[in-house]
């Protein structure tokens, strides 16, 4: 329990870092939450067709841990956010995450420029599936792969 205390705590650094944070009221469907600027200012989507999303990101210093690798909540997030926008449909109330599995192949440091695609895997009712790949642009060499499985509440037909 002691170890996982001491990894919790933040370094004196760290803390003056976090100090300096500005976080501003969030003007919602105006701008973006302090959360996506952080975790996905200079994500660049490359493609978009029916069912496949490319996007290309450059790892930026604040989502590498301390030994400088891309943290694993980061991809996650890329997991997550690139997931969600290959299922999304124009017009229709936004889909919540249900299940999302991950398998870190590899680590990623800063400065690497990843690719993100997603492909939907399929639609039933109102659950739809895609996967995720992430992996070294310029190498091809795989960071992680998930699967992210989505709700969306159907219009009613009444």
């Amino acid at each position: 329990m002691d170890r996982a205390k001491h990894m919790l705590e933040l370094t004196q650094n760290e803390s003056k870092i976090v100090s300096r944070l500005i976080v501003h009221p969030h003007r919602a469907n105006v701008e973006p939450s302090f959360y996506e600027d952080f975790a996905l200012r200079g994500i660049h989507v490359d493609r978009i067709e029916s069912e496949i999303v490319v996007c290309t990101f450059k790892i930026p210093p604040r989502l590498v841990d301390r030994a400088g690798k891309l943290s694993p909540g980061a991809i996650a997030n890329l997991v997550d956010e690139v997931g969600g926008a290959v299922v999304y449909k124009e017009a229709l109330p936004m889909n919540v995450s249900v299940n999302i599995s991950i398998s870190y192949m590899s680590t990623a440091e800063v400065d690497d420029e990843l690719e993100v695609s997603a492909r939907l895997l399929g639609r039933k009712g109102s659950i739809s599936t895609a996967v995720v790949l992430i992996k070294k642009k310029g190498t091809g060499e795989i960071v992680a792969q998930g699967r992210h499985t989505l709700f969306a509440k159907l219009s009613s037909k009444i």
